[in-house]
């Protein structure tokens, strides 16, 4: 389990989220008036955003190319329990803090439920970093290229063709025409399973704007010749996705269009999608990935045409996206195990057992920076507070566990995720919820991807009266714990 060292205090965000909607597949595009339903734009500090991320650990990473990214992308969760993508662009990529913040801002003011949108922004020092709703369920590339369970289904490939070239004509209506470097890796899925344009593109990577980074043999024609990404660079990329979702992999358009002049639908079309469409449907799609494919950009569609080209396409309306999907939606769960159902029972006393059976053994590979520094008299009393903390705790005198605990953590010497974990339950045993949500919060901040941190958020979340955030808590618990019982342990 990676360890991230830090003493990260929460930070205080507004308390505004966004309400959880299952929309239908044909939802038209909402207007500003349903603008309340997201928190508004706003400026994060620098400490804010590494709460969030846990100090931007490593674990945290969602990002394609990870850590080599030019621009990595993290996970977070504010204190709020709103989940949040933490762009961070790299030092060189904006030295002009107002270009930077009048472009965010500019940005910011887009709400739309085809989007995942921009919420905030941080600008300090050299730091410049976006703050975006995050998208749970991977992105098109993942579930198109890299599927492990079910190839996307045909219905669903067009649902995600409509919702793209819906957030494209709500981006043109305000303004915003030009999305950089538009690929199968900007299209995310919320927790409902419906696809989502990332906000990010409508930034520039760079104040030169120069932002394609895909394959040349995939970028506008134009874009070669003048090195600038115009509205018709878009409708050019949008058509290269049209192809990826036909045929299930990255074709180049010069050799697709030579197949569709061939009129071989058979050999562009992903064999998967077998028996789900007419030839009619196909050839449709693929007339209108030709149009859009066009060397002049003059002879390309604009987005509210593929809008109405695509909407009589659609197939299956009525069946929710993540079914379609076939993923787990945020409201089921896998089989919990014992701890998950103690959690999700708000049962204190098998919490209790388990926690103490755990002992210390999570906290193992935690870098205390006074590790291997002489034994001062400081660091022995340091260590007694905990000793009596844990004969509290194993005695269930939770009163003066809290007490114990709360003298070692002050002390600041050490930190161990486990004694805020113990102190968290001792805090839910004494009613005191928010007290215990906190603690559980900074066992993530030092260890983020330990599951009991986030099942204790579960049930303080819970005592809180925060049933949602209490189920995306134990959701979030059951997956961390599922992914650490498959990795395998070393010897």
């Amino acid at each position: 389990m990676g360890i991230q060292c830090s003493r990260l205090i929460p930070c205080c965000v507004d308390s505004q989220v966004k309400a959880s909607v299952i929309e239908t597949p044909d939802a038209e595009i909402e207007d500003s008036s349903e603008a309340s339903n997201w928190p508004t734009f706003r400026e994060f500090t620098l400490e804010q955003l590494k709460n969030a991320t846990s100090g931007f650990a490593v674990e945290n990473i969602v990002s394609e190319h990870g850590e080599k990214a030019p621009n990595v992308v993290y996970k977070g969760k504010l204190e709020n329990q709103m989940r949040i993508a933490v762009k961070r662009f790299n030092r060189n990529a904006w030295p002009d803090a107002r270009q930077f913040l009048e472009e965010s801002r500019s940005v910011g003011q887009l709400r739309n439920q085809r989007l995942a949108n921009l919420l905030g922004c941080c600008c300090e020092g050299e730091e410049r970093l976006l703050v975006a709703e995050y998208m749970p369920n991977e992105t098109l590339a993942k579930h198109l290229f890299h599927w492990e369970t079910q190839p996307m289904k045909w219905a669903m490939r067009l649902r995600v063709v409509l919702h793209l070239a819906q957030a494209l004509e709500y981006c043109t209506s305000k303004g915003r025409a030009l999305y950089h470097d538009l690929n199968a890796y900007r299209v995310l899925f919320d927790e409902d399973g419906n696809p989502r344009l990332s906000s990010f593109g409508l930034m520039k990577n760079s104040r030169d704007g120069k932002s394609y980074s895909t394959n040349l043999a995939f970028t506008p024609p134009e874009y070669l010749r003048t090195g600038r990404v115009t509205p018709e660079s878009v409708i050019y990329s949008f058509g290269t996705l049209l192809l990826d979702l036909l045929s299930g992999k990255h074709i180049p358009p010069s050799h697709a269009l030579d197949v569709i002049r061939g009129r071989n639908l058979q050999m562009l079309t992903d064999s998967c999608l077998e028996g789900q469409f007419s030839d009619d449907d196909g050839t449709e799609l693929v007339r209108l990935a030709s149009r859009c494919l066009q060397y002049e950009p003059r002879e390309r569609p604009n987005p509210k045409s593929l809008v109405a080209a695509l909407a009589p396409l659609q197939k299956e309306t009525e069946v929710l996206s993540h079914i379609l999907m076939g993923i787990q939606h945020s409201t089921t769960f896998a089989s919990l195990s014992p701890l998950g159902e103690a959690c999700s029972r708000k049962d204190l006393t098998a919490i209790h057992e388990v926690l103490e059976s755990l002992g210390y053994k999570d906290d193992e590979g935690v870098a205390n920076e006074l590790s291997f520094q002489m034994w001062t008299d400081q660091m022995q009393d340091t260590l007694n507070c905990k000793k009596k903390g844990d004969v509290a705790f194993r005695q269930k005198d939770f009163r003066l566990a809290i007490e114990c605990y709360s003298q070692f953590i002050d002390t600041g010497t050490m930190v161990s995720p486990t004694v805020y974990a113990r102190r968290s339950l001792c805090y839910l045993i004494s009613d005191m919820p928010q007290e215990a949500l906190n603690d559980a919060m900074q066992a993530e901040v030092i260890s983020p991807v330990w599951h009991i941190a986030s099942y204790l958020q579960s049930v303080a979340l819970t005592g809180l009266g925060m049933e949602n955030e209490a189920q995306a808590a134990l959701k979030e618990g059951t997956t961390l714990e599922s992914k650490r019982n498959a990795t395998p342990k070393l010897k």
